[in-house]
């Protein structure tokens, strides 16, 4: 995704949704992110969460890159990409993105990275702790995966 601050500087953010229950685990801001940010990313995720058997991914240029290819490859990592043109193949983090654009994105005027990072971080704790989601049972993300390795 693309965003602007105040003064008109141009930022993208990197947004990453475990599809199984809805976590969402990352969400990047920076002015630009290249394949090499993307695979830091994963590496922090790797050490967090562990590593998935599959990342869908759209077409953008970072995401299609050899470098994240060899990366994934490496790791045992399938990369299935969406047909371009087709945002709905890519459902559940398209709903995501729209809840973020429409409560963060659109809901401040961001003067600096620092703040739409912040208010990035607080709104995700928000969202993975807090926020029920009707497809796990009205349970947010964070409490249902909890029961799932219970």
């Amino acid at each position: 995704m693309s965003d602007s601050l105040y003064q008109g500087r141009r930022f993208r953010t990197l947004n990453i949704l475990d599809e199984g229950v809805r976590e969402a685990l990352a969400i990047e801001v920076d002015t630009s992110l290249p394949a090499q940010r993307v695979v830091r990313v994963l590496q922090q995720l790797e050490t967090w969460r562990g590593l998935p058997k599959a990342i869908r991914l759209d077409n953008g240029p970072e995401l299609t890159s050899q470098h994240l290819a060899s990366w994934c490859k490496d790791k045992g990592i399938e990369l299935r990409f969406i047909q371009p043109g087709k945002p709905n193949q890519n459902a559940f983090i398209e709903r995501f993105n729209r809840s973020y654009r429409t409560e963060v994105l659109d809901g401040w005027l961001f003067t600096s990275l620092d703040e739409v990072r912040e208010i990035t971080h607080q709104w995700l704790q928000s969202y993975n702790q807090e926020r029920p989601h009707d497809a796990l049972g009205s349970l947010p993300p964070a409490v249902f995966r909890e029961k799932l390795l219970a």
